[in-house]
C-alpha cells in the first residue's frame, strides 16, 4: 500500500567531486609562537600522533586542520580562514591572555560583527564565528582567497570543468564547495599579494579524471604516490590562461587519512574546572 511521502530536493545533499578540505598549510618560522597562538590562544588541539617533533604541528580543528612546518620565514595566505568555534568569550579571554607573549609579531584580534577576527604572528587572519543551529561546533568553514580583478568565472570554470566540483561566481567572488558546509571563495580585489606557497589538501571523489585534465596542461607538480598528486596554477579552461596559484594536494578517498578521527580538547576546561571525561569537544 503506497504512503504518503514528503518531497525532498535531493540535489540539496549533493557535494560534487570535492568531498572535503582537509588543511591548510602555512610555514612558520617559530614553533613555540605557533603553540602559543594555534593551541593556547585559538585553543585549538595539537594532534597527539602525527608531526609531534620540533619541527612541525598538526594543529586539530575539528576535522580539518592547520599544518605549520618550520621555515626560515611565515607563509600568510592571501585572504582569510573562517573557523567555527565554541564560544567566542573564551576565544577572547584566551587571546589576551597570549598577547604578552606574542609582543612585537603581527599577533592582535578584534571584535567585528559578532565575530572576532584574530591574526597570527605571521599575519594569518582567522574570522571566528559561533556554530550555527545544527552545525559544526569546531572547524573550517572557508577558506576566503583574494584574487586578481576579472578572474572570478575564469576560477569558477576550472573547478567546474577541471575539478568536477561545484563552483558558482557572481558579485565579484567564484565559491567552490569543496565538502559540507565548507567552501573556498576567491574574491576580486585590487592588489592581490604574491604567492608565497601556501597550501591546501583535499580529498575528491573521482581522482583520475582531475588528473588526466591537468596532466594535459601540464601544470602537476608532484606525483606524491598512488594516492595523492600536487598542482599549483589554476587555470581558465576556456583560454588555458593562469588565473591564481595555490597549492592543491589532492588526496583520493582511498587514501589511510581519509576521514581519520580527529582528538579535539574543550578549551574551556581547565584545571580549576575539570570534571572526569569532560576534556574532549563533540565537534558534531
Amino acid at each position: 500500500m503506497a504512503t504518503e511521502t514528503q518531497a525532498f530536493d535531493r540535489t540539496a545533499q549533493d557535494l560534487g567531486n570535492i568531498l572535503m578540505l582537509e588543511h591548510v598549510n602555512v610555514c612558520v618560522p617559530d614553533q613555540q609562537q605557533a603553540v602559543a597562538f594555534y593551541i593556547a590562544g585559538m585553543g585549538f588541539t595539537r594532534d597527539p600522533y602525527i608531526s609531534v617533533g620540533l619541527d612541525n604541528i598538526w594543529v586539530n580543528i575539528g576535522r580539518q586542520q592547520i599544518h605549520t612546518p618550520t621555515r626560515p620565514h611565515g607563509q600568510r595566505l592571501r585572504g582569510r580562514i573562517h573557523v567555527t568555534v565554541p564560544n567566542l568569550a573564551g576565544l577572547r579571554q584566551r587571546l589576551a591572555a597570549v598577547a604578552p607573549h606574542l609582543a612585537g609579531t603581527a599577533f592582535g584580534w578584534e571584535d567585528m560583527n559578532g565575530a572576532v577576527e584574530a591574526t597570527c604572528p605571521w599575519g594569518n587572519r582567522f574570522v571566528c564565528r559561533e556554530p550555527q543551529t545544527g552545525g559544526a561546533a569546531l572547524g573550517i568553514s572557508c577558506v576566503e582567497l583574494d584574487a586578481p580583478r576579472g578572474n572570478a568565472e575564469g576560477i569558477a570554470r576550472f573547478y567546474q570543468q577541471v575539478m568536477y566540483a561545484f563552483a558558482t561566481a557572481e558579485d565579484g567572488a567564484a565559491v567552490v564547495s569543496v565538502g559540507e558546509g565548507q567552501t573556498l571563495r576567491f574574491t576580486e580585489r585590487d592588489n592581490a599579494p604574491p604567492y608565497d606557497g601556501h597550501h591546501i589538501a583535499i580529498y575528491v571523489a573521482n581522482f583520475s579524471r582531475p588528473h588526466a585534465a591537468l596532466e594535459r596542461h601540464g601544470v602537476i607538480t608532484e606525483e606524491s604516490n598512488e594516492h595523492q598528486y600536487r598542482f599549483v596554477n589554476i587555470f581558465d579552461p576556456a583560454s588555458g590562461e593562469t588565473l591564481f596559484e595555490l597549492e592543491h594536494e589532492v588526496r583520493s578517498a582511498t587514501h589511510p587519512m581519509f576521514m581519520r578521527e580527529l582528538v579535539n580538547r574543550d578549551a574551556a576546561v581547565t584545571q580549576a574546572t575539570y570534571a572526569r571525561g569532560g576534556e574532549a569537544l563533540r565537534v558534531g
